[in-house]
């Protein structure tokens, strides 16, 4: 299998005014997407609220997003969960479909030992015969995959990368420098994935590539080719978007730049609510000063 490069669209899911998903728009922005250079997409993450949405609802957006590209960029599912069983169920379902890499998350919530976070994501790989991307968010999880934990897993059959996401170049390094050549490491927080990508990275799991999907593209494919202007000028330019999307937890201002593009309602669901409108001219800034509006 070709190993995954680029830029990779945390994508946000698009809700209708009642909260229900607005699958239309979801299609349209995957064509969006393509047309734009985007690499790979990847549905039902965090951005793409899957705290809230159903296991119904999980799986359709899942099996939308395989259909409308069909096999024109390959999808990257979420299918993590803090329960083992409900992850395999949810990676069996994505592979069914006919996604192309499942995305699983460190455990949240019940604090699992390395122990636990090693024989979780083995369990999952033994289980579905599916390429997976190891997630580490301790910001958001708790749990932390430490480097020697990830240098274990790497030599599980099927285990095929990780999204880093801690921000920390260092630890971005270490990983890049011990793990087998079969594995790549890609990046999860924006702000520093120029960085991890000029450092050896393989691509970027990205927020800003939604509303910026062809900047990020030629951002990425710049950083991985080793062209350090090209990657520069381009992220010096987004930086105020990638500082300025996370002024509120994610996905809640990027909703509020994507409806103020035109690209999606602004709807979130509870316990996520609209941004504060006093971050709206300091988005907005942020939005005309990277020149996407």
């Amino acid at each position: 299998m070709t190993q995954l490069t680029g830029s990779i669209v945390a994508l946000a899911t698009p809700l209708l005014p009642d909260t229900s998903v607005d699958y239309s728009t979801l299609r349209k922005l995957i064509d969006w997407h393509i047309a734009k250079g985007t690499d790979c997409i990847c549905v039902v993450g965090t951005t793409g609220e899957s705290p809230t949405v159903s296991v119904q609802e999980h799986c359709e957006i899942i099996r939308v997003a395989v259909e409308q590209s069909a096999k024109r960029v390959p999808i990257m599912a979420g299918c993590g969960a803090n329960s083992t069983a409900e992850a395999i169920e949810l990676a069996q379902f994505a592979k069914k479909v006919g996604a192309d890499y499942q995305l699983q998350v460190a455990p949240y919530y019940n604090k699992p030992t390395q122990e636990g976070l090693f024989q979780h994501f083995s369990a999952i790989a033994k289980a579905v015969d599916f390429p997976m991307i190891l997630y580490n968010v301790p910001g958001r999880t708790v749990a932390d995959l430490q480097h020697d934990t990830v240098l274990r897993l790497t030599q599980v059959k099927g285990i095929v990368g990780i999204k880093e996401a801690t921000g920390n170049i260092e630890r971005a390094q270490w990983l890049i420098r011990d793990v087998p050549s079969h594995f790549a490491v890609y990046s999860g927080d924006d702000p520093t994935a120029v960085a991890l990508m000029l450092c050896g990275g393989k691509g970027n799991v990205s927020v800003t590539a939604n509303i910026a999907p062809q900047q990020m593209h030629e951002l990425c494919k710049a950083a991985i080719q080793g062209d350090i202007q090209t990657a520069m000028r381009i992220q010096f330019k987004l930086m105020p978007v990638h500082k300025n999307l996370f002024v509120e937890a994610n996905p809640i201002p990027l909703k509020w730049a994507m409806a103020h593009m035109g690209l999606c309602g602004p709807t979130l669901r509870l316990p996520l609510t609209p941004m504060s409108s006093s971050y709206e001219p300091i988005l907005e800034q942020a939005l005309k000063t990277s020149g996407l509006i």
